[in-house]
């Protein structure tokens, strides 16, 4: 089992930037691809961002590519979402999930979910 806890989410003027972190507990972290996912109200969730194992490789959506940077420290049993030029529409609950081995684009791939935490960017 893993546990993923995230933070960081909140309330940020448009344009504004956040991080999120995303905290893991249990099985042995490196061993797990890391990824970001997203549901605003009303509609299904997407992918945001994701990383192996290592950090070597990252996959981006293309609505976020250039503003988001997913990282991870290994150390710290920690993968993190940095925002930048948020945009009201990204208003969602954002969530972190873990897959053994390799990571991927479709959310059915996780077996692994936080809870989520809110991010709102106002306009």
């Amino acid at each position: 089992q893993v546990q993923l806890v995230e933070s960081g989410g909140g309330l940020v003027q448009a344009g504004g930037s956040l991080r999120l972190s995303c905290a893991a507990s249990g099985r042995t972290f490196s061993n797990y691809a890391m990824a970001w996912f997203r549901q605003a109200p009303g509609k299904e969730r997407e992918f945001v961002a994701a990383i192996n194992w290592s950090g070597g490789s990252t996959d981006y959506a293309d609505s976020v590519k250039d503003r988001f940077t997913i990282s991870r420290d290994n150390a710290k049993n920690t993968v993190y979402l940095q925002m930048n030029s948020l945009k009201p529409e990204e208003t969602a609950v954002y969530y972190c999930a873990a897959s053994l081995g390799t990571y991927y684009r479709s959310r059915r791939a996780y077996g692994y979910w936080g809870q989520g935490t809110q991010v709102t960017v106002s306009s």
